[in-house]
């Protein structure tokens, strides 16, 4: 029976991923509280709460960076001992409007979060989230470095023009014949700025243009989430288009502004929340982003544990990179008791 159940949860979660490891599905989990936050004339944010309102809030960060959030996620807590935030962060799914990227940028988001706080009436809270979701934790602690507990990320990407360029021309050399596929659309001088070509086409108002774009970068995309991508799987993303679009919009939207950090940021503010605990999960085999930047950030935080998981990718869809998420969870709440 045991052997089952943790089939039947590891199944689950499994099921509700999004390419960057986050629940894209709903489950029969209900929220303690939900509702849209006007965080700007033109922007409203729609979030929801779970768990324990006495217990230990956390924020969960989406990846994407326009996946969304769903209760599935709250599947990495205990809550009877969590308080669970979570949001769709400006222009992504649920939030208002959808797909918006006017008015939209990293200290835009940062801003939200602690609007949202301070709606919640929470002190502080603790930081939970994978690749995007882990950037945006960082940065967030690092601007409001007394807002926070500690962190658990994962999937680790820095934002450094080398590091999101390598999701465009570094990672082809894993996946050649995928990666000749992808080129294919592009002209010999598109391919010189791959970056700037999708951004044209991602932000083209004519949704065949647009949906055509989203749908192509996501199949590419989703051959460096797991060592052995399903192609059904691929497919069922595929078809989802909103979450096609409400991702890769974004993510091109942050590519091209280079996701609004000042060069190498991340890394030269650690001094800001160094003190603060943290744990830094990431997949040997992450086609996505290199191990390296979390061998990076780590080096660079004085306070935190780093876990390299073996024959794991980016998403977290192996039993053991989904038990080391939880594990890492519960020794956060021991750190914070």
């Amino acid at each position: 029976m045991r052997i089952l159940k943790q089939f039947l949860f590891i199944f689950s979660i499994i099921w509700s991923m999004n390419l960057h490891g986050d629940a894209m599905t709903n489950t029969t989990i209900n929220a303690h509280e939900q509702g849209y936050l006007k965080v700007s004339d033109l922007h409203e944010i729609y979030y929801e709460t779970f768990g324990n309102p006495e217990g230990i809030p956390v924020v969960v960060l989406h990846g994407g960076p326009g996946a969304g959030c769903t209760p599935a996620m709250t599947r990495f807590f205990d809550l009877d001992t969590w308080y669970v935030v979570m949001l769709d962060q400006r222009g992504a799914m649920r939030s208002k409007p959808f797909a918006c990227m006017e008015e939209n940028s990293t200290q835009h988001i940062i801003h939200d979060l602690e609007l949202l706080r301070n709606h919640l009436k929470i002190d502080r809270w603790a930081c939970f989230g994978g690749s995007w979701g882990a950037l945006l934790a960082v940065a967030y602690g690092q601007s409001h470095p007394d807002s926070c507990l500690g962190f658990v990320i994962r999937s680790i990407v820095l934002g450094r023009e080398q590091d999101y360029l390598h999701t465009l021309y570094g990672m082809g050399e894993s996946f050649p014949e995928a990666y000749a596929a992808f080129l294919a659309p592009f002209s010999d001088e598109e391919k010189r700025d791959l970056v700037s070509a999708c951004y044209d086409k991602i932000i083209d108002p004519d949704p065949h243009v647009h949906m055509q774009m989203a749908k192509h970068f996501l199949k590419w995309v989703m051959h460096g989430t797991t060592p052995n991508p399903d192609p059904a799987v691929i497919q069922s993303y595929l078809e989802n288009e909103p979450m096609a679009l409400s991702m890769e919009r974004a993510f091109f939207h942050f590519a091209k502004h280079q996701f609004f950090l000042k060069e190498n940021q991340l890394l030269s503010n650690m001094d800001k929340i160094s003190h603060l605990p943290a744990f830094i999960i990431h997949g040997k085999d992450d086609f996505i982003c290199k191990k390296e930047q979390a061998e990076l950030l780590h080096k660079n935080w004085a306070n935190s544990k780093l876990w390299i998981l073996k024959d794991a990718g980016h998403a977290p869809v192996q039993p053991h990179f989904i038990t080391a998420i939880t594990e890492a969870i519960e020794l956060l709440a021991k750190d914070l008791e």
